[in-house]
């Protein structure tokens, strides 16, 4: 599986940066192969300043080494593993974040991963992970139902509960509870997901990273040249604020990434190159779209018909 995974993430890692390039008109991605002292390594590529792009970065890494035993304990699949042999681990998998210049245009999240313990054979010794968010400064409702009804499309071919129960975590887990909102609209989100053959759900995060392109290029073709305003670019600052908050603090990778030693510069690959924060901002007014979208952000909404 770990050997399914690695080509699967390669191929996904090699298609997506093919069409942001050509998107871009010129800019390329750059790349960073880089090597793991504990195991492992991994391949970044990262577009900075493009016509696009602010910053877009999709790595893939295939590591392994050694948990601590905190670590261990600390996760959701394979709790209770703590012996010397089930201390060691694999993971393979692809993370992206893209952050379009344009207010108008949303910054979106993916990742997916598998992870094993000791050899594999174990019972909650192997487990997959990943989804799939869009994070709007402006709201535009048929970018979202879009998005959304791409990912149902996906999970609906292996399991008809995948998408509500994938939907709803997705609102549970980007959530800032300082902030009494959602980092963004949602999408989708699993995690420890090992309840029917490996090869099953492989197929199913195949499917899902799949349909990422077909998810956000039509949003981002939609919107990546919409005119707009300085302080429509303030605003999309003070979001992209909301942004880093969560990766820093609530982001269970960047924490899996600094608890086992990792790479940093791959770690914080997400986090955009400029954000914001003012003391005490006004709150939007009312009507405003910016109030539209902290009313959806407060309150997520179902985005597609039962």
């Amino acid at each position: 599986m770990l050997h399914h995974m690695e080509s699967m993430v390669r191929r996904t890692q090699d298609s997506i940066c093919t069409a942001l390039e050509a998107l871009e008109g010129g800019a390329q991605f750059c790349t960073d192969v880089w090597v793991r002292p504990e195991g492992g390594g991994g391949t970044s590529r990262v577009l900075q300043n493009g016509r696009v792009f602010e910053k877009a970065g999709v790595g893939v890494s295939v590591v392994r080494g050694k948990l601590s035993e905190e670590a261990a304990r600390s996760m959701g699949g394979g709790q209770g593993l703590v012996g010397e042999e089930t201390l060691r681990f694999s993971a393979v998998g692809i993370s992206l974040v893209l952050h379009p210049h344009n207010p108008m245009a949303p910054t979106v999240h993916a990742n997916y991963r598998y992870f094993e313990r000791g050899d594999g054979t174990t019972p909650g010794s192997w487990w997959f992970g990943g989804g799939a968010d869009l994070t709007p400064s402006y709201l535009f409702e048929e970018d979202a139902k879009h998005f959304h009804q791409v990912h149902a499309n996906a999970c609906q071919k292996h399991d008809l509960t995948f998408y509500p129960r994938f939907k709803a975590w997705c609102d549970t887990y980007f959530y800032l509870p300082h902030r009494g909102e959602t980092r963004g609209i949602g999408g989708i989100f699993f995690d420890d997901l090992r309840d029917r053959a490996p090869l099953a759900l492989f197929d199913f995060v195949s499917a899902c990273a799949a349909a990422f392109l077909p998810a956000y290029l039509p949003i981002l073709e939609r919107r990546w040249q919409m005119p707009y305003t300085e302080e429509h670019k303030r605003w999309q600052q003070l979001r992209r604020g909301r942004y880093v908050e969560f990766n820093l603090v609530y982001d269970r990778g960047t924490v899996f990434g600094l608890k086992t030693t990792g790479r940093i510069e791959s770690i914080l690959m997400s986090l955009p190159l400029t954000s914001r924060w003012e003391y005490n901002p006004n709150p939007p007014e009312e009507g405003s779209q910016e109030a539209e979208l902290l009313a959806v952000l407060q309150k997520p909404k179902a985005w597609l018909s039962p």
